[in-house]
């Protein structure tokens, strides 16, 4: 790995964007990953390869991962209704199934209502739960990629249903421990998880602060709340390329557009035209701005996280990364600075 093109690229980024510091990650074909920790967590605590990090939305990647395992073992299929799962769900409704909901084009909201599951104390995954089955759709499904985390509850609780255990129990049997990471949702882990900077909000400093507080990670959210290091993101990226972990078919049809070209993503500037999504992976295709440098290939898949990291696979060179930096990506910063820390890292392959 050429390290001293990756350092600079990670300096600019920790200096100019002011992220107290950043672990990558990178496995290229067969040859064992590599990693690079330059910097501290908002504590001033030195990373290292092995630092546990908050992975907020890269833990889509993760649950897709447990309803794929569970459609491989044909206990669930891709085009099965919402309805043949989970009928008390407002969501429920005709042409809802589970590859729209992990495409995100399932008609739903982004977040639950507040109304219905408000963040403060007292708030546990049950409550959460119901909240996302009492979440119905704002529009009609199959006309746009509204990215959104409803979706993710409701695959999780399709995965509760199906398997008889609580969401983490089974993320643990289908994908964590197959894949022998070190991670850990609902509970607290084995060490105390880097320390973000900039974290923003209402609940900024106290015990409810997003991401870095154990009540966050109490919640066990299924698109949002695990916890694991860089070889951790990396397997997780990579699982959907292992024809040992996943079947080559349903691999392959998960890492491809499976929205039919059609619009959307988060919020603006994250809206593209067309907004490629896979089944939990999104899509890089042509989409700008992006975090992921264009060097990766149309053909990329990976995911991101607000918490200020990504986990991403370039077909073309059989190269997985993953970037995690102590900063959450409110800043801008991933926007701005992990494009190049990509780039630095493509450039050998």
């Amino acid at each position: 790995m050429n390290t001293e093109a990756i350092s600079a690229a990670i300096h600019d980024a920790t200096h100019d964007s002011r992220v107290p510091g950043i672990i990558v990650g990178v496995a290229r074909g067969a040859q064992p990953a590599e990693f690079i920790a330059i910097g501290s967590d908002a504590n001033g605590v030195a990373l290292h390869a092995d630092t546990l990090f908050p992975m907020a939305s890269v833990t889509k990647m993760a649950t897709a991962l447990a309803v794929l395992r569970l459609c491989d073992q044909q206990v669930l299929a891709l085009d099965d209704p919402l309805e043949q799962h989970l009928p008390e769900a407002q969501a429920a409704q005709p042409g809802v199934t589970l590859r729209a909901l992990l495409c995100h084009s399932a008609g739903l909201p982004m977040e639950v209502s507040p109304r219905l599951a408000a963040y403060a104390a007292g708030l546990d995954w049950a409550a959460i739960s119901t909240a996302c089955l009492l979440t119905p759709p704002d529009s009609p499904p199959r006309r746009r990629v509204q990215y959104g985390n409803v979706g993710y509850g409701l695959l999780a609780l399709v995965v509760e249903r199906r398997t008889g255990q609580q969401y983490p129990d089974a993320l643990a049997q289908l994908v964590l421990e197959p894949l022998g990471i070190t991670a850990t949702l609902g509970s607290e882990p084995p060490s105390p998880p880097a320390l973000l900077a900039n974290v923003r909000g209402k609940h900024a400093g106290t015990a409810l602060e997003p991401f870095n507080s154990p009540f966050w990670r109490s919640l066990a959210l299924p698109w949002a709340g695990l916890v694991t290091n860089a070889a951790g993101a990396l397997a997780i990226v990579r699982a959907f390329r292992n024809p040992q972990f996943l079947s080559a078919a349903l691999g392959a049809a998960a890492t491809i557009d499976q929205t039919g070209g059609l619009n959307g993503g988060f919020v603006e500037p994250l809206y593209w035209e067309p907004c490629p999504w896979g089944l939990g992976p999104e899509i890089r295709g042509h989409k700008e701005p992006h975090w992921v440098a264009a060097a990766a290939g149309p053909d990329s898949f990976g995911h991101s996280g607000a918490s200020g990291c990504l986990a991403w696979y370039a077909p073309a060179s059989d190269t997985a990364f993953t970037i995690l930096g102590t900063r959450t990506a409110d800043s801008g910063w991933l926007l701005r600075r992990a494009p190049a820390i990509g780039a630095a890292i493509l450039a050998e392959a």
